[in-house]
């Protein structure tokens, strides 16, 4: 290389800046060396012409990537049609997230607005002037967009967009002078107006125990019925004349509980010995035991379709047993006192319990297991009752009687008297509800109910009588039980005797008018 040459590559190599020229159809762009940041300096303008011509670059690359790869070339600008579905969709979520609690104003509010409306259109108000443009002026993809989101689904129409449901606009205060006030009132509590019921009275009175009658049954065939008592005989009586048919002795303690098989001809018996009896009516023998209880029996009762018998009682377990077998199929374990009253029906729960420990559980017959636990009550629930064409139940203890809808237990209501439960601080042991919708309660100090099932309404309270000689102290009622008519209401009492009850039958609505007065104070538990 000839001298000169060099040393001009010398020369140049140790300039402060070198340029770079970038031929073509873009425009020059000068790129600082950062060889040595301690001796090279930047010019301030050469620093802006370089920025600018960056951003031209950028500009015209972005425009010839969109004018090459766009496919509507009159909508360039425009969002794609392929994401309008989604932006609609994203659109709509989110005014429905942002604005659903304020699409319908407040009743006041829209009155005052619908007022203005009307003055506005009486003065003839001028209209809103057009936008500018006219009709070419085209919207931005974001209106076009909004206006493609449906407003109202036609009646016809099936639309997948989430469409608040709007109420009904109504005037919760037509007496309100003006109608601005802005508070909301609450619906009015309507309370359910009882049926009218003919009055019970007693028929009959029937001795022949001696002790206290604490257990009743009724024949399915309605021509007798069972009593066990504290003198441990069961005796069966004629239902309709009240004699006396059979007395079965076999029992070492007070017989708490009876049931008469409506497949079988078998009376089933339990007490306080600890034993549960199956007696054959054919021979009236005792032809099956059921061993297991490790204390008093308190109840039983026979599943309607199932081979089964529920037993329960001061031991706080339920047990199962196959009729057939004498096995225990189960032992329902989780009350934590005495369980005093048990039910069966054909449909889950399949087995109801009551326990002094003041729950009520809901059985899973086949698995053995426990379904619900109600714990409503404050105080031990001592008595239960099925409703024998619905699909609901009661339960009774000292504060209260209450009304449960199954499956699932839901509270349904409370039944309220004059007097409150029983009317002078008594204890429920009794209750029986037939199919015209009266409930029975009978308590320990003789006090008797008589309610409407539908409203929880007190129609008549009796104080029931002792037979003469009798102390005032037993005037107590144990067990109860309507006939399979329903028409006769037996009774056993804690002065050795068995009471019929009936309706009246003189009674009509005007000369037993309903003494019913609405309460708007409802419990809600």
């Amino acid at each position: 290389m000839p001298p000169k040459r060099a040393s001009r590559a010398r020369t140049a190599k140790n300039t402060d800046a070198q340029d770079v020229v970038v031929e073509g159809n873009a425009p020059e762009v000068a790129l600082e060396s950062s060889a040595d940041p301690t001796t090279h300096q930047v010019d301030s303008n050469q620093d802006e012409t370089s920025a600018t011509a960056l951003k031209a670059i950028l500009q015209r690359s972005v425009k010839r990537t969109r004018e090459l790869f766009a496919e509507d070339q009159e909508n360039i600008y425009i969002t794609p049609s392929d994401d309008q579905e989604s932006q609609r969709v994203k659109l709509q979520s989110k005014i429905y997230d942002e604005y659903r609690q304020v699409q319908v104003l407040p009743y006041p509010l829209l009155k005052r607005q619908k007022e203005q409306l009307e003055k506005k259109k009486a003065k003839g108000g001028m209209a809103p002037p057009a936008p500018p443009g006219g009709e070419a002026a085209v919207d931005s993809g974001v209106e076009k967009i909004l206006d493609t989101i449906p407003k109202k689904a036609g009646s016809g129409q099936q639309t997948t967009a989430l469409v608040m449901h709007k109420p009904t606009i109504h005037n919760p205060f037509p007496d309100a002078p003006g109608g601005n006030s802005s508070l909301v009132r609450r619906p009015v509590a309507k309370a359910v107006r009882p049926e009218w019921h003919a009055p019970w009275k007693l028929m009959r009175v029937i001795s022949g125990h001696q002790g206290w009658v604490r257990s009743v049954a009724v024949e399915p065939g309605n021509t007798w019925f069972a009593t066990g008592a504290g003198d441990r005989i069961i005796k069966i009586w004629d239902l309709a004349s009240g004699r006396l048919k059979l007395s079965l002795t076999g029992h070492i303690g007070q017989v708490r509980g009876l049931a008469v098989s409506p497949r079988h001809p078998y009376l089933f018996s339990c007490g306080d010995d600890k034993m549960v009896k199956c007696w054959d009516l054919e021979t009236n023998k005792v032809i099956r035991h059921y061993h297991g209880h490790l204390s008093g029996v308190y109840a039983l009762a026979l599943h309607p379709t199932l081979d089964v018998l529920v037993t329960s009682g001061r031991d706080a377990t339920a047990r199962v047993w196959d009729m057939r077998t004498k096995q225990a199929v189960h032992t329902l374990s989780g009350h934590t006192g005495t369980v005093s009253a048990v039910k069966c029906q054909e449909a889950d729960p399949q087995v109801i319990t009551s326990s002094m420990d003041a729950t009520v559980r809901l059985w899973d017959l086949a698995a053995g297991k426990t379904m619900a636990t109600l714990t409503h009550h404050k105080k031990s629930v001592r008595a239960m009752a099925l409703h024998p064409t619905e699909f609901t139940f009661a339960s009774a203890s000292p504060d209260n009687i209450k009304q449960w809808k199954c499956p699932e237990g839901q509270f349904m209501r409370n039944f309220e008297g004059p007097g409150g439960v029983t009317g002078g601080g008594g204890i429920v042991n009794a209750m029986a509800v037939n199919a015209d919708n009266v409930m029975f309660t009978g308590a320990d100090n003789g006090a008797m109910g008589f309610w409407d099932w539908k409203s929880g309404h007190q129609f008549q309270r009796l104080d029931s009588l002792v037979q003469p000689g009798s102390l005032d102290s037993e005037a107590g009622i144990f067990c109860a039980e309507f006939d399979k008519t329903g028409l006769r209401l037996i009774t056993g009492e804690a002065d050795k005797t068995i009471k019929i009850w009936k309706e009246d039958d003189e009674a009509t609505p005007e000369t037993h008018p309903l003494d019913w007065k609405p309460s708007l104070i409802r419990k809600r538990y």
